[in-house]
């Protein structure tokens, strides 16, 4: 009788450990949110570019009672030759993303850092690096021309393609608030030669320039025909007149002759 007491507690354990076993598993499935580590004060914006194992990239940014301006960081760790580098420099904005490339393929990588001024238009600053060896070289990003900069009210998107780094941004007609998107964009092309960037516009602004160009050649071409056909009038109604005139000196010649002969043929009778 003890026996079987004993094996139905024995029994009894062993499925209320079970159940606990399966309780267990299911709270192992149950997926865990990963907190995204908090940047401490006074640091505002943190992004790691690893560009080769060894060869990293810490760009940070920083400042305490102004959103408006502050100063960026760039740690360069190179692990592998154990040499660890600052650079640093003066905020215009926040920071909204790095770019890593290398534009020029010499095998030195560039860092890129877009910046959004806190202006009217959100204009975009861009502050570029390209670092050799632990040296790191400052590079001007050029500015948008005048016929760049028609219709630009920010907002750019930037990225990289095929090694290149691309600025797009939409175009608006109209100034201040009264500007309105037309639906156009224009695409900007930057590379690197000698240190120096090279940009060209590889993009339409608008499809309805196109358009006007071309309802326009038709117009041209009517004009061109009238044109033509008004010179050949001209050199028909020349041509005529010439052969008016020269009828007419024909004409006058043969008046002439006539009147010499009828002439000569009078004195012939006196004579006689």
């Amino acid at each position: 009788m003890n026996n079987r007491f004993y094996l139905l507690i024995l029994a009894a354990c062993t499925i209320i450990a079970g159940c606990n076993n399966n309780d267990d598993k299911k709270t192992d499935t149950t997926p865990v949110v990963v907190k995204k580590p908090a940047i401490m004060q006074p640091f505002r914006f943190h992004k790691l570019i690893e560009v080769s194992p060894g060869n990293d990239f810490d760009v940070l940014s920083w400042g305490r009672g102004s959103q408006a301006v502050g100063s960026f960081l760039i740690l360069h760790s190179d692990s592998s030759g154990m040499k660890y580098n600052t650079t640093t420099g003066d905020l215009d904005g926040s920071i909204v993303d790095v770019y890593n490339s290398d534009m020029d393929l010499d095998g030195n990588p560039e860092i890129l850092i877009q910046a959004k001024a806190t202006d009217t238009t959100n204009y975009a600053v861009i502050y570029a690096f390209e670092f050799n060896n632990s040296k790191a070289n400052k590079l001007d990003f050029p500015k948008l021309t005048s016929s760049q900069r028609k219709g630009y009210r920010g907002n750019d998107n930037f990225y990289i393609k095929e090694g290149k780094f691309m600025r797009e941004f939409p175009i608006y007609d109209g100034d201040g608030k009264n500007a309105k998107p037309t639906g156009a964009k224009r695409l900007l092309q930057y590379g690197l030669r000698n240190n120096e960037f090279t940009v060209q516009q590889v993009s339409k602004d608008s499809t309805l320039k196109s358009t006007t160009k071309t309802t326009a050649t038709p117009t041209a071409k009517a004009t061109s025909t009238e044109k033509k056909k008004s010179s050949s009038t001209s050199n028909q109604s020349s041509t005529s007149s010439s052969k008016k005139k020269k009828k007419k000196s024909d004409d006058n010649s043969s008046t002439t002759t006539h009147k010499k002969k009828k002439k000569k043929h009078h004195h012939s009778s006196d004579d006689n």
